[in-house]
C-alpha cells in the first residue's frame, strides 16, 4: 500500500478465493462454494480471477465441524513451518496445504482477497469480520457492502485484541475477510441464511471490480465491534457448567448489556448480573460450537472507524 493525496493506494486484487467448508458442518459456505465451483458464473467479475474452494474436504464429507483439530485456528507460525510427516493433525496437514496454495502467508505471492464462509447458531444475522482496524481496502469493502445491503443490517466485528485473536484460515490473504450468518442449526442448510450470504458475496465482488476498473471510494466511517472480553459459562470446582444464559440475553447479540444486566441463569433459578464498569455489546451468545472452547459468548465495544479514501495503483 502506497498514499497518494491523501488516498490509501493499493494494487489491482487480481486473486479472490471463496473459502466454504473451514467448519465442515457450516452448511451456507459449503453448498455455495460447491455450487460456484461447478459453475463460476456468479463470481465471475471483470479484472479478477476467483476460486472457490473447500478448505475440510474431511469434515465436510462428515458433517462435522473437524476431524482432528479447529482449522480456523491452525494457521500458526509454528504448524505452516512445521516439517510435513506422517502422524500430523488432518488440519494442521490442510492448513500447510492451503498456505502453499493461497500464500505463502505474509508474502508478497499470497492471494489478495480471501473471503471465509461461516454459519453460528447465535442470532447475529449478517456478520463481516475483520482482523485489522488499519486495512483501508477492507475497510472501504465493508463500508460499500453494509450500503449495499441496508436496509438489512449487517454488523462488523474487529478482532485484533492482542490476546484473542486467532490464526484463521483467511489470515493467508493480504486481505482477509470472514463472514459469519446466522442463526442457523449446525448440519442445516436455511434458505434466508443461504441467500443472505449470497448476496453479500455478490456486493464484495461488485466492489472488487469497481476498485480495479479505477473508481475511487472516497474516506469514510464504519461503525464496529471491537473484541472485548471472552466469557465463559460459571463453573463448579470441576470444570461443569452450573449456568445457563439469562433468557433476557439469549438472542440479544449485538445488544447493550449494561451493568446489573441479567447474564446468567443457574439451574436452580438464581440471576447473575453483569458487573463490568460499563455497557458492553455481546456477540456470539450460546454458540453451539463454542462450548467445548469454553465461551458463552464475547464482549465488544462499539467504535467508529475512519476509512482513508483508496483507489488502484496506476500502472
Amino acid at each position: 500500500m502506497s498514499s497518494r493525496g491523501g488516498a490509501s493506494c493499493f494494487p489491482q486484487a487480481e486473486r479472490v478465493a471463496i473459502f466454504g467448508g473451514t467448519h465442515g458442518n457450516e452448511m451456507s459456505g459449503v453448498t455455495l462454494v460447491n455450487m460456484w465451483m461447478k459453475n463460476r458464473a456468479e463470481i465471475e467479475r471483470n479484472g479478477v480471477t476467483t476460486r472457490a474452494f473447500i478448505t475440510n474436504p474431511r469434515a465436510v464429507e462428515k458433517c462435522s465441524r473437524y476431524i482432528d483439530t479447529d482449522l480456523n485456528r491452525a494457521f500458526t507460525p509454528e504448524n505452516l513451518s512445521t516439517p510435513t510427516e506422517d502422524g500430523l493433525p488432518y488440519e494442521v496437514q490442510r492448513a500447510k496445504e492451503i498456505n502453499q496454495i493461497f500464500g505463502p502467508k505474509g508474502s508478497p505471492d499470497a492471494y489478495d482477497v480471501i473471503f471465509d464462509l461461516h454459519n453460528t447458531t447465535s442470532n447475529m444475522g449478517s456478520t463481516l469480520i475483520l482482523e485489522s482496524s488499519t486495512d483501508h481496502f477492507n475497510l472501504q469493502m465493508v463500508h460499500y457492502i453494509k450500503k449495499a445491503m441496508a436496509p438489512e443490517s449487517c454488523m462488523v466485528l474487529l478482532n485484533e485484541h492482542p490476546h484473542l485473536k486467532y490464526s484463521t484460515s483467511r489470515s493467508v490473504a493480504k486481505h482477509p475477510i470472514g463472514l459469519e450468518v446466522g442463526p442457523q442449526p449446525q448440519g442445516v442448510l436455511r434458505s434466508n441464511i443461504f441467500e443472505s450470504m449470497r448476496t453479500i458475496m455478490k456486493h464484495a465482488l461488485d466492489f472488487i471490480e469497481l476498485f480495479n476498473s479505477g473508481v475511487e471510494f472516497p474516506a469514510c466511517s464504519i461503525e464496529v465491534f471491537r473484541v472485548h472480553e471472552r466469557m465463559d459459562y460459571p463453573r463448579d470446582t470441576n470444570g461443569n457448567i452450573t449456568a445457563m444464559v439469562h433468557p433476557h440475553l439469549q438472542d440479544c447479540d449485538w445488544e447493550p448489556l449494561n451493568p446489573g444486566d441479567p447474564m446468567f441463569q443457574t439451574f436452580d433459578g438464581r440471576t447473575i448480573v453483569y458487573e463490568g464498569a460499563s455497557p458492553v455489546y455481546p456477540t456470539f451468545i450460546n454458540e453451539a460450537a463454542y462450548y467445548e472452547k469454553q465461551q458463552a459468548f464475547i464482549t465488544t465495544r462499539r467504535e467508529t472507524l475512519a476509512a482513508n479514501a483508496v483507489r488502484k495503483i496506476s500502472k
